[in-house]
């Protein structure tokens, strides 16, 4: 089986290429680092030597990049079975006291990079009459709170582009799930670690987990969409 994680070096994406490896998935990772991506596919191969792991650094914001990223990833594998959309960016801030532009680079970030990489990529699982699309959203994807402007604008976006999906896709064999976590420990939240107790927020591995577990339904199953929370709730 072959996978396909963007933004895959660090947090989330990082926790679901472990799991992935672990599985025996060979694996396309991009990030904007290629030390990180050095280092990653290192430890992924050290995990899992049997595995092999291609990867690329893009700038997921930038509709070239993602369209070359997806001509690289068909000529890794010839068959890609997941699509994991993890690729994405927050930048805190209320609508009209944002900075200009915050707007245009989360949607490019968050949304362009899904809409334009799952273009490139679903003929291959057409082509084969199955595959999986898994979109990382967020429980900002169906509500509005403090400070998150244009962020959540952005995922409410990529959540409206998976119910699509799922509608044009669910009759050629391939699956749509959108992922919703909460409050997650991951890069974003290095500097709060001395001020929150690690209850407080969800790990990576949580979220990897579930997407290992949306993954092994029998094929006549889709979880359409997943909502996770930390067990004390929203910060």
């Amino acid at each position: 089986m072959n996978a396909v994680i963007t933004g895959g070096t660090k947090g989330i994406g990082r926790a679901i290429a472990d799991k992935l490896a672990t599985e025996g998935y060979n694996l396309v990772l991009c990030s904007r680092s290629e030390a990180d991506l050095a280092a990653t596919k290192q430890a992924l191969l050290t995990l899992n030597p049997s595995i092999s792991v291609a990867t690329a650094p893009v700038d997921m914001s930038q509709k070239a990049e993602v369209l070359t990223f997806g001509d690289f990833c068909l000529s890794a594998y010839d068959r890609i079975d997941v699509l994991i959309n993890n690729a994405g960016t927050f930048i805190p801030g209320e609508l009209c006291a944002e900075a200009d532009g915050a707007l245009e680079s989360m949607i490019e970030t968050n949304l362009y990079s899904a809409y334009h990489l799952t273009r490139k990529l679903v003929p291959n699982m057409v082509a084969h009459q199955s595959g999986y699309i898994i979109n990382m959203a967020s429980i900002a994807s169906f509500m509005a709170y403090p400070n998150g402007g244009s962020y959540s604008i952005s995922k409410f976006a990529l959540r409206g582009f998976s119910k699509v999906l799922r509608a044009e896709l669910m009759d050629k064999g391939i699956k749509v799930t959108t992922v919703m976590p909460g409050a997650t420990w991951s890069h974003s939240w290095a500097g709060m670690k001395d001020q929150l107790p690690e209850s407080r927020l969800m790990q990576a591995t949580d979220i990897a987990d579930t997407i290992w577990s949306v993954l092994n339904l029998s094929a006549s199953a889709v979880m359409e969409e997943v909502v996770l929370r930390p067990q004390l709730g929203d910060l």
